[in-house]
């Protein structure tokens, strides 16, 4: 009898469990994908701590949105080298990633903006390239 009553609640929590799962997924699918290119980047390039945000290309007018503080516009920055992350970057954030050089055109700290490899051209798309020179 209590193996019974145990397999029930077992059951019960099961059901519930799928149910709250299959809902949650419902919600997801509904919302459709999330706007922006979810990306880490440091500024100036080369040094200071990755943070994580969103680049967002709306109106034309591309810019990387930090989960706190102010965005950074990219409109006026160029596209450079893309790289692998170093072993080092590597712990830091996602070692999968290819980190985007950005120049900024008003002489500004460049920025390096960590996105993943099936992001990057539209990544790239947003922002215009450097010319080759």
């Amino acid at each position: 009898m209590a193996g019974v009553i145990e397999f029930l609640l077992f059951a019960l929590v099961a059901a519930a469990t799928g149910w709250l799962v299959r809902r949650k997924h419902r919600r997801r699918r509904a919302a459709g994908p999330p706007e922006g290119i979810p990306s880490m980047a440091r500024r100036p390039a080369g040094a200071g701590r990755w943070r994580s945000g969103r680049v967002y290309a709306d109106r034309g007018a591309p810019r990387w949105q930090p989960g706190r503080g102010p965005a950074v516009p990219l409109a006026e920055a160029r596209a450079g080298s893309v790289r692998l992350p170093s072993v080092r970057e590597g712990i830091s954030i996602n070692p999968g990633s290819r980190i985007v050089t950005c120049a900024a055109a008003d002489g500004g700290p460049d920025i390096e903006v960590a996105v993943m490899p099936l992001d990057l051209r539209e990544f790239l798309e947003a922002v215009p390239e450097a010319a080759a020179s």
